[in-house]
């Protein structure tokens, strides 16, 4: 069976000498469509309390001279951007009052180069000679005809003739020179069930994922995601003044999210590798409701709000579901209190450093593994033989992510 799925493809720009020009142009005129409806935003919310939403936005910037620099579409996809920025930041003002909303941008008197998105009346290209061409808004034009004509290079193992369509392409500009992805429908042949065994996660932030399968429990901790937000967030690199981010702030943020992403696919590619080869073919994947209207405090507020889990389940369903492993999202509620052999609900049985004890039956164990196993027990019983001993659950197997393979081992393995 096949499903139909959306992938990000990065292809490299093989004219950038003779396109690159017009692209810093185009990249420009984002950024200045951005600030002209930035300072009208500010305006209306001054005059009314409210921030304007992205139709509102749409209508008056029509009327603006920089709305022709680009094509319709890609000047709507700029305020739609601003708009989700600022819902972000309204979402996460309700937990931190220090947060600021989305800034102007700017670099000094210049402008960075923003993303451009082309949908589909903005963009045609050629699979079979690697070359998309790139509309420009009328403004931009020396004639009626005028396009920017991008030849591409895709890895080997991509071809863009075997998709079913492109939805839209994004000139990029990574901080050394632009880049063109291609957000495409795939078909993707599924297969057959993994298994009938059934294992849990336990979703954190200190361990990011643990894992209860069948005969063993396994922790993903997440130290090296935790070391690369303190090392891109130091205060050299989050600087935000009048002139907006500096170049080394833009390359830090960017820097940090190409590491975030490249870890969570790399720590949800071996969740299913290990449930695949463990005959695992269902996965129940704990779901902390309601959690963002939580009150965690200033501090606990910020790491909830980077929290990935929603993020987690996502690349955990997509890939569960072509290799054969169901994911299903079930409520944590009452997993981290009580106890998986005996039942007994208490919450003085989570001690410090992530130690349960429970006053029943004088269970022992990490805590984790104990809320894992509750998640997986909500699909099934623990089965008759299974081993869930203190030594079981108190000295659960650890893979530690590891840089320079860029893959998760075992801790053996990772400081070897």
């Amino acid at each position: 069976m096949a499903i139909e799925a959306t992938r990000t493809y990065v292809g490299s720009i093989q004219n950038h000498r003779q396109v690159c020009g017009g692209l810093d142009s185009l990249g420009d005129s984002a950024s200045k469509i951005w600030n002209v409806a930035r300072w009208t935003a500010e305006r209306i919310w001054d005059a009314t309390g409210e921030i304007p939403d992205e139709g509102v936005l749409k209508s008056y910037l029509k009327n603006q001279a920089c709305w022709k620099d680009l094509n319709a579409q890609s000047s709507q996809k700029v305020i739609e951007e601003l708009s989700d920025a600022f819902q972000s930041w309204f979402d996460l003002r309700q937990k931190d009052d220090t947060a600021n909303p989305p800034g102007y941008r700017k670099h000094g008197d210049k402008r960075p180069r923003s993303t451009v998105t082309f949908k589909e009346d903005g963009f045609k290209y050629d699979a079979e000679n690697n070359r998309v061409r790139l509309s420009k808004g009328s403004n931009l034009k020396d004639h009626f005809s005028d396009f920017l004509l991008c030849e591409y290079q895709m890895r080997p193992d991509v071809d863009l003739s075997e998709v079913n369509s492109v939805q839209n392409v994004r000139a990029v500009w990574n901080g050394d020179e632009w880049e063109l992805h291609f957000v495409c429908k795939v078909e993707l042949e599924t297969n057959d069930s993994a298994g009938d065994g059934v294992a849990g996660i336990d979703l954190g932030i200190t361990n990011i994922a643990t894992v209860a399968f069948p005969d063993e429990y396994v922790l993903y901790p997440g130290n090296s995601l935790k070391q690369d937000k303190h090392y891109f967030k130091r205060s050299e690199y989050d600087t935000e003044g009048e002139d907006g981010p500096s170049e080394k702030s833009m390359w830090a943020r960017r820097k940090l999210t190409e590491r975030e992403t490249h870890f969570y696919h790399t720590l949800t590619d071996a969740i299913i590798t290990e449930c695949v080869e463990r005959g695992v073919g269902t996965l129940a994947v704990s779901w902390p409701e309601n959690v963002r209207e939580s009150d965690w405090g200033k501090t606990g507020n910020k790491k909830l709000h980077s929290w990935a889990f929603d993020r987690i389940y996502q690349y955990l369903e997509y890939k569960g579901e072509i290799r054969g492993v169901e994911v299903l999202k079930e409520n944590e509620w009452g997993t981290s209190k009580t106890c998986s052999r005996c039942g007994s609900e208490q919450k003085s049985n989570r001690k410090h450093r992530g130690l349960y004890v429970c006053s029943s039956c004088e269970l022992v164990g990490n805590a984790d593994c104990n809320g894992a196993e509750n998640m997986r027990q909500k699909i099934t019983p623990s089965p008759h033989g299974e081993d869930r001993s203190n030594g079981c659950v108190a000295q659960p197997s650890t893979y530690l992510f590891d840089r320079e393979s860029g893959t998760f081992r075992t801790r053996e393995q990772a400081v070897s």
